[in-house]
C-alpha cells in the first residue's frame, strides 16, 4: 500500500465496543497464525486477515470514502469478501453482497436501491454486471475484489446523493451490512443491519451453538443472504475458529469436504441434508468429525431428522430472518426427537410474543397469531424505504408476517408464513403442514404446495412434486396418501409433477411462482384457478 496511507494506519481506539472490526485485530493478536480461512485449499491465517483489512480500510479512508458509504458487490464466497467485509467494519462502511443469481433488471433495482458509491466485482459475473450497469440512470465506479484489485487500487467513490460527513470513529449503530431479502412475498428489500445488530445476534448465537477455536466451520450459504454471515461465519472468527468457505452447494462435494477437512459443524437448510441424505455416497460417508449440524429456514421432517440422526450427527434447529440479522428462535438436539416440528425458545438477548393477526393484541399463554420480535439483534429498517419499514417495526415489535403457535411450555411451531396461508371452505389450510404429510411418501423427494382460486371452495392446494429417481406414483395415490392424514378441505385439489422446486436464493419454495404458473395452466385447461 502506499506510503501516503500509513498516516491512517493506527489504531483506532474510540470506535464503538460493538464494533466488528474489532473482531480481527483481537484474533490476530491471540491466535496470529490460525487459519481464519480455507478458500477452496488457500488458507488465510488470522494474521494476514486482519493486515489485509486494516490496510484496505485505511486506503477506503484515505482515497475519500466515508462512514455510511455503501460498497456492493456481485461476487460469491471468497476470501476476498471476508477481507473486504472487515475493511468496511473497519471503515465504517456498508457491505451491500448482491446476489449473482439475478437478473440485470433485478440487479439493476437493487443498485438504484443501495445506491453505493462503489461496485466490486468478480471476473466470472462481469457480464452480468455489465448488463444491469447499462440500466443504470449514473455512471457507477467499479473494481474487483483482492489483493490484485481494490486492495492495490482503491477507485474514488462515484457521486453521493448527500455531501459525505466529516471522518469520525465507527459506532455501534452504523449500518454494516445491507441485505436485500428474499423476495418471497414481494419485491426485495434492503434491511439494514448494523454493527450492534451483528454483535448481538452473534453473542446470543454462542450462547447457544458454541464455536471454539478448534472448530472447522463448513459455509456453503452464500454470502449475499444473512446467514452467510451471521449463521455461524462471523462467530467463528470471533472465536477463532476455521471457515471453510464454499462456493456453492454440492452434496457430493460437501460429503468430501467434511471427510478431508475435519469439518466439525456446519449450516444448512433442510433441502441441504435432503440432498445430502438422497446422494449415493451418503451411507458410506465418513461424518466422525461432524459433531453437530445447524438447520435453519424450515423445520425438519422427521424422516430427515432420524436419518442424520442415525448417522451420529447432532442437529440443532432454529428460526430466523433476515430482519432479525435473523437468529430468534431455536431448538437444541436434547429437545429434537422429543419436540419434532417445533422451532424452540428465543434464543438469549431476544424478546418475542404472538400477537392477534386481525386486532394485533398481544396473548398470552398457548396461543396461536403472529410471532412479534423485540431485542439489539432487530434490524434498524429498510434502507430509504419508511413506509415499509413503519409496517414492519410497530409499538417497539418487529411484525414477522409468520403465524406460530405456542404451547404451554412457552415452546414455538412455526406454522406458515401468514401470506402463505391459504383459506379453502372457511377453514385456514398451512402449506408447511400439507407439504410435510406429502415429503413422506416414499417417492417424493421435494414438495411445494400453493394456494389458488376455486369456484366452490375459494380457496384449493396445488400441490407440485418431484419424484425420487426411479419412483413411480401418480396424483391419484398421492391424493390418497394424504388423506390418511390430512382433513379432507387439506387434501390439495390437483398435484402436478415437476423436475425442481423453483426457490429463492436462501432455498425457501417460491410459492408464487408456482401460484402463477398453477393459473396460466389452470386458465389454459380452462380451470377455474
Amino acid at each position: 500500500m502506499p506510503d501516503a496511507t500509513r498516516e491512517h494506519d493506527a489504531p483506532r481506539t474510540h470506535d464503538g465496543p460493538c464494533t466488528l472490526g474489532r473482531w480481527t485485530a483481537d484474533r490476530a493478536r491471540t491466535t496470529p497464525d490460525a487459519v481464519a480461512i480455507d478458500d477452496r485449499g488457500v488458507v488465510v491465517t488470522y494474521r494476514e486477515l486482519d493486515e489485509r483489512a486494516t490496510r484496505l480500510a485505511a486506503a477506503f479512508r484515505a482515497a475519500g470514502y466515508s462512514v455510511g458509504d455503501r460498497i456492493a458487490t456481485i461476487t460469491g464466497n471468497s476470501a476476498d469478501h471476508v477481507v473486504l467485509f472487515f475493511a468496511c467494519a473497519k471503515a465504517g462502511l456498508v457491505l451491500v453482497p448482491l446476489s449473482w443469481r439475478l437478473s440485470p433488471r433485478e440487479l439493476a433495482e437493487q443498485l438504484e436501491t443501495a445506491d453505493p458509491v462503489l461496485l466490486l466485482v468478480e471476473d466470472e459475473f462481469q457480464t452480468v454486471a455489465r448488463a444491469a450497469l447499462d440500466r443504470l440512470a449514473r455512471r457507477l465506479p467499479t473494481g474487483a475484489l483482492g489483493a490484485h484489485g481494490v486492495e492495490q487500487h482503491v477507485p474514488h467513490p462515484g457521486s453521493r446523493a448527500v455531501p459525505p460527513a466529516t471522518r469520525r470513529d465507527v459506532r455501534d449503530d452504523d449500518p454494516l451490512l445491507i441485505v436485500f431479502t428474499s423476495g418471497t412475498t414481494s419485491r426485495a428489500k434492503g434491511a439494514v443491519l448494523t454493527h450492534a445488530n451483528c454483535f448481538w445476534t452473534n453473542l446470543s448465537l454462542s450462547k447457544t451453538i458454541a464455536i471454539a477455536e478448534h472448530d472447522v466451520v463448513l459455509a456453503v450459504m452464500p454470502q449475499f443472504h444473512v446467514g452467510g454471515w451471521n449463521i455461524q461465519p462471523l462467530l467463528a472468527w470471533w472465536s477463532g475458529a476455521t471457515v471453510v468457505l464454499e462456493r456453492t452447494f454440492d452434496p457430493g462435494r460437501v460429503l468430501h469436504l467434511i471427510a478431508e477437512r475435519g469439518i466439525t459443524t456446519m449450516m444448512g437448510v433442510p433441502a441441504n441434508y435432503l440432498f445430502l441424505a438422497q446422494h449415493p455416497e451418503f451411507a458410506a460417508a465418513d461424518l466422525s468429525s461432524l459433531g453437530h449440524a445447524v438447520v435453519g429456514g424450515a423445520p425438519m421432517p422427521p424422516a430427515l431428522l432420524r436419518t442424520w440422526h442415525a448417522r451420529g450427527v447432532a442437529l440443532t434447529q432454529g428460526y430466523g430472518l433476515t430482519e432479525a440479522a435473523p437468529n430468534v428462535l431455536c431448538l437444541p438436539d436434547r429437545e429434537a426427537t422429543r419436540r419434532v416440528g417445533s422451532a424452540g425458545l428465543p434464543y438469549a438477548h431476544v424478546d418475542v410474543a404472538v400477537a392477534d393477526p386481525a386486532t394485533g393484541e398481544v396473548l398470552d399463554g398457548a396461543a396461536e397469531g403472529e410471532l412479534l420480535v423485540a431485542g439489539p439483534g432487530v434490524f434498524a429498517g429498510y434502507f430509504r424505504d419508511s413506509d415499509a419499514t413503519a409496517a414492519a417495526l410497530r409499538d417497539g415489535w418487529l411484525r414477522t408476517g409468520d403465524l406460530v403457535r405456542r404451547d404451554a411450555d412457552g415452546y414455538f411451531t412455526i406454522v406458515d408464513r401468514l401470506n402463505d396461508v391459504y383459506i379453502s371452505g372457511g377453514e385456514g389450510v398451512s402449506p408447511a403442514e400439507v407439504e410435510s404429510v406429502l415429503i413422506a411418501h416414499p417417492a417424493v423427494a421435494d414438495v411445494a404446495v400453493v394456494g389458488v382460486p376455486d369456484e366452490r371452495w375459494g380457496e384449493a392446494g396445488s400441490a407440485w412434486v418431484v419424484l425420487r429417481p426411479g419412483a413411480i406414483t401418480d396424483a391419484a395415490e398421492l391424493a390418497e396418501f394424504a388423506r390418511a392424514s390430512l382433513a379432507g378441505y387439506k387434501v390439495p385439489r390437483d398435484i402436478r409433477f415437476i423436475d425442481e422446486i423453483p426457490r429463492s436464493t436462501a432455498s425457501k419454495a417460491l410459492r408464487r411462482v408456482l401460484a402463477e404458473r398453477a393459473a396460466r395452466l389452470a386458465e389454459a385447461e380452462g380451470v377455474d384457478a
